[in-house]
């Protein structure tokens, strides 16, 4: 689930591997582009080693974008979104940050277990950042990476609630995505999946995730060894179950867990969406 900045040099790979969560999908895309390489597509071994979705979500967004890469290329890439309102998904603040040279394309796909097909797709009509994000420096996390977008016409698809709060460590939560399969350094291996991945994970201690976690980000573990989001999963849901067995929501993908850029080999970073429970009813209440 981490995205690298399209500013960075494609070939200063160990400085853009630091960054959490930019636009890493795109500059390894991008790299394989110039390289004559081909980028696969399938679902076998998801997310990193997850699996296809097994039911149907809903709340699932993806956002495409274009990325201007070395030589002329521009990358068409994504971030995951999550539908909280009949015309607001929420997604990753860097998802939409212009500083990354990321260009939305000005659409979101929603309800879809498909990346590039099925679902309800609507215009971007409005996009509010949080006021206090910032991009995280020299490998330190994001800050409140979030960002509210509304379509230009409500969906029909039922948006998600998000939780009164997350639950204690050791919950067990789940993450989606459509983000690459294969946690390789060469883009030459990495294999973008076409359906929807999901992965069972648990709500890891602050310990776990070298105290990068805290009040405002969850640490998520895997159980399951060298499995973890990945490249073009940022902005996605991390969901968990209410007492009455539904899906709530209580994370966004954020950034890595670790000091260890590799995907599967470490903890994910997520936003704690219940403590921005209140900006986000506001804001949606302001901007109608």
């Amino acid at each position: 689930m981490r995205l690298t900045p399209a500013h960075r040099p494609i070939s200063d790979t160990r400085s853009v591997r630091r960054r959490a969560l930019t636009v890493r999908v795109a500059a390894a895309a991008g790299m394989a582009a110039l390289l004559g390489a081909t980028l696969m597509t399938g679902s076998a071994n998801a997310i990193v080693n997850g699996e296809d979705s097994t039911e149907r979500y809903s709340f699932m967004a993806s956002i495409p974008l274009s990325i201007p890469l070395e030589d002329g290329v521009v990358l068409k890439a994504g971030c995951g979104a999550t539908l909280i309102d009949r015309q607001w998904v929420l997604t990753a603040g860097h998802c939409m940050d212009p500083d990354l040279g990321v260009t939305q394309e000005g659409l979101v796909r929603v309800g879809s277990d498909h990346r590039t097909s099925g679902g309800t797709v609507r215009k971007v009509d409005k996009v509010v950042m949080h006021p206090g994000y910032a991009q995280g420096k020299d490998g330190a996390p994001n800050q409140n990476d979030l960002a509210l977008v509304r379509l230009d016409r409500p969906v029909s698809q039922k948006p998600i609630r998000i939780a009164k709060q997350a639950g204690p460590v050791g919950t067990p939560t789940r993450i989606l995505g459509f983000g690459t399969v294969v946690g390789a350094d060469s883009p030459r291996d990495w294999v973008f999946p076409e359906r929807l991945q999901q992965l069972d994970t648990r709500r890891g201690s602050e310990a776990e995730c070298v105290n990068r976690a805290g009040e405002t980000r969850l640490c998520t573990v895997s159980p399951k060894p060298d499995a973890m989001a990945c490249n073009g999963d940022s902005g996605g849901p991390q969901v968990q179950r209410a007492r009455n067995g539904r899906w709530e929501l209580i994370g966004t993908t954020s950034g890595d867990g670790d000091n260890d850029p590799t995907c599967a080999t470490g903890p994910g970073l997520y936003t704690n969406v219940p403590v921005y429970a209140d900006w986000i009813r506001k804001t949606i209440r302001k901007s109608g």
